[in-house]
């Protein structure tokens, strides 16, 4: 497989730039062209490339890393600028780009290769590209009929970049992304809206579960306009379901505080007990249920409002044992260990040199930072056998540091 040697990145955003800086740094000569000159000449000063001219040299490939709205349009003008060039995309959505690009590029389509880097972050623009943003991740390609040379073209990119490739048909795509991306998008702007006209002294209280559930709400609300009316299709039904099961919480929640529990809690208690030791699906009282769900139906053949609140929550803990863990093995339970770090220069550095030293390896960490005092609390994932060890080296290098125990 060969990897292209002269490429042409149109969209000069985040994923356009940082293709461009880890295309470059690999020695592929990179041109660049965007509709904002100024965008262009950023992503050129921050090494991505050169910005195009008319008498470039025909490139081996073309990357589209246009907005959603326009992508057809871009992608059709570079078939035709380039006729012997290979052309892809990195949107977010498949099917309204494969069929829009058949209609207006008849037997030119087959140098079309449909594409979605599964990378990206809160920030975007140039500023925010990073050459390594794509080790790692999964990118996917859906060949649509497209020549082989061409998709292996795309495929030698994506590698070179450091992603694993992964083949699909556009709608398994669409459908996919929608479940994995596009509503925990609509999820998280949702819940970070309620944040709105909360008095100061209660976002004050924010911790990280808050901000974990609300990172990915800081993205750009034009182009997530775009990805969502672009997969509206796939979207739709799944947002439906999570009303569903958002109304069956929100009825239960008023049973309780209308006092309507005749049981007075005593029978919700026995639900919620039953749900604890069985497996739930996250499927409210209103909607079909799984099979392992079916003991907890048998055992209440109406359920209290708390059993529906703890389905939701155990059906809740099942989906999210479901996502890949490192390198996209089946997700491991880590242990966490907890180490204070000072608000000082040079801390962060200090305690991850002396977790270097133990050997251990560390599979995941967060940060949190407590603003009542001049510290922050640095959480380590690491294989349980490990944690004990780990608390007992860092302790003796004076860290204050804790195995921190799960429910």
């Amino acid at each position: 497989m060969t990897l292209p040697q002269r490429v042409r990145v149109v969209g000069t955003g985040l994923l356009g730039t940082s293709l461009a800086l880890a295309l470059q740094a690999r020695g592929v000569d990179v041109t660049l062209a965007d509709t904002s000159p100024t965008a262009a000449a950023l992503a050129s000063d921050m090494g991505a490339g050169r910005v195009a001219h008319a008498q470039d040299e025909a490139p081996d490939l073309v990357v589209v890393a246009a907005p959603p709205d326009v992508v057809v349009d871009v992608v059709a003008a570079e078939l035709t600028a380039w006729p012997d060039a290979t052309v892809t995309d990195v949107t977010s959505v498949k099917n309204v780009v494969v069929e829009g690009v058949a209609r207006r590029c008849g037997a030119e389509r087959r140098r079309f290769v449909p594409g979605h880097p599964m990378a990206g972050r809160e920030r975007s623009g140039a500023v925010a590209a990073r050459s390594d943003l794509f080790e790692g991740r999964t990118w996917v390609i859906c060949p649509d009929g497209a020549d082989d040379a061409r998709v292996a073209d795309v495929t030698a990119v994506a590698q070179v970049c450091g992603a694993h490739v992964v083949t699909m048909s556009p709608a398994a795509h669409d459908e996919a992304v929608a479940a994995v991306s596009h509503v925990p998008q609509v999820a998280a702007s949702l819940v970070a809206a309620q944040l709105r006209e909360l008095p100061d002294d209660a976002v004050a209280l924010s911790g990280q579960g808050v901000r974990d559930v609300t990172r990915i709400a800081a993205s750009d609300p034009m182009l997530w306009t775009q990805i969502l009316a672009g997969n509206a299709a796939a979207v739709l039904p799944l947002l439906e379901g999570v009303r569903a099961s958002l109304d069956d919480v929100i009825h239960a929640l008023s049973v309780i505080t209308s006092g309507g529990d005749a049981s007075g809690g005593t029978r919700g208690l026995a639900d919620a007990a039953v749900v604890g030791s069985t497996s739930v699906a996250v499927t409210a009282p209103a909607t079909p249920v799984t099979q392992d769900a079916v003991g907890i139906r048998d055992a209440v053949a109406t359920p209290g409002p708390r059993a529906v609140l703890a389905q939701t929550i155990a059906g809740g803990q099942e989906g999210r044992a479901r996502i890949p863990g490192k390198h996209g093995a089946p997700a491991q339970a880590y242990a966490s260990v907890a180490v204070v770090i000072p608000d000082e220069p040079g801390a962060l550095g200090r305690v991850f040199t002396d977790v270097g030293e133990t050997g251990i390896s560390v599979e995941d960490m967060r940060l949190e930072h407590d603003d009542a005092v001049a510290a922050g609390l640095l959480e380590l994932s690491v294989v349980p056998l490990r944690a004990q060890t780990l608390v007992s080296a860092l302790s003796a290098r004076g860290w204050a540091a804790h195995l921190v125990e799960t429910a």
